[in-house]
């Protein structure tokens, strides 16, 4: 055993990746916890695919160019989100109906641009990622962008707690809820174009998405869920990594995705807040950790 990680470390590439995903995973793992608690994981995929026509523009001008896929993916996905904001707010169409229309939309663009440039670029590249070819670029990009996420956090952290427990209270008490709102969703789109060369658009949120999910069904607290959650991203991409390694015809990105699927299924069935709590007595059950907007809709009762 150890011979075998020894030869796997002793690859350039496999310590690249090895690296990028412990990054990438501190990165997203505050937002996939609060993409859980505030209801907005299909949001979260609707961004990942929003992107692909920026991203697609980007590469198509300028080439597989790190600032170009970074400037044309955070001009589609912001826009995108915009649209869907004035879409709902200006018409009958609710918020969740204008983003799925919207990132639809978005992906076919991306798709067709993709097709008619006849680039030789694989359509998988785009929409699986390859960790394994990660260069010193896209770790730069990576480090940058963790960065910003943990220092926005550290400012943003207590906003968005109190909008996400109780978001009347906070709009009552803030004269512009908005700007946490959308500094949050830029957010969201930048660890999603951190995340494009490892995971692709598609498997990109499932590394903020699962594990904090999984982490949900162990903890009671924002914080918790955002430590807990980290540990399991970063536990499912080492993982995912040495069986791509071990089995050189499993790609990276879903091998990754399906680990974390592991840790979501497993916290599902034996965590606290899982199906285990179904079969404790009444007297050993732990009191569920209220729901996002749980304190608002009672109040509203």
């Amino acid at each position: 055993m150890a011979e075998f990680f020894a030869e796997m470390w002793n690859f350039a590439f496999m310590r690249r990746a090895f690296v990028a995903t412990a990054v990438l995973s501190a990165s997203v793992a505050p937002v996939g916890a609060f993409l859980v608690l505030r209801r907005l994981s299909l949001a979260g995929e609707a961004m990942a695919h929003a992107i692909m026509p920026g991203i697609v523009i980007g590469f198509v001008v300028a080439g597989m160019s790190v600032s170009s896929l970074l400037v044309g993916g955070l001009i589609a996905g912001v826009g995108v989100a915009s649209l869907a904001a004035l879409l709902a707010r200006k018409t009958i169409l609710r918020s969740d109906a204008s983003l799925a229309a919207l990132y639809l939309l978005a992906l076919a663009i991306g798709i067709f641009i993709l097709s008619a440039s006849g680039s030789a670029v694989p359509l998988k590249s785009f929409l699986f990622g390859s960790i394994l070819g990660i260069d010193d670029e896209s770790l730069l990009l990576l480090v940058s962008v963790a960065t910003t996420t943990l220092v926005a956090f550290a400012v943003l952290l207590r906003p968005l707690i109190v909008s996400t427990c109780d978001p009347v209270f906070f709009e009552s008490q803030t004269r512009r809820p908005w700007i946490v709102e959308q500094g949050f969703m830029l957010l969201l789109v930048l660890n999603l174009l951190a995340a494009f060369k490892t995971f692709g658009t598609l498997m990109a949120v499932g590394l903020m998405i699962l594990p904090a999910a999984a982490a949900r069904y162990w903890v009671s607290t924002i914080t918790g869920q955002i430590g807990l959650g980290f540990a399991f991203a970063l536990s499912s991409c080492w993982l995912g990594l040495t069986v791509s390694f071990l089995l050189p015809e499993t790609p990276s990105g879903p091998a990754m995705v399906i680990m974390a699927g592991g840790f979501f299924a497993i916290s599902a069935i034996v965590g606290p807040y899982g199906f285990a709590r179904r079969v404790r007595a009444p007297s050993d059950v732990v009191a569920s950790p209220a729901t996002p907007y749980a304190l608002s809709q009672r109040r509203a009762l």
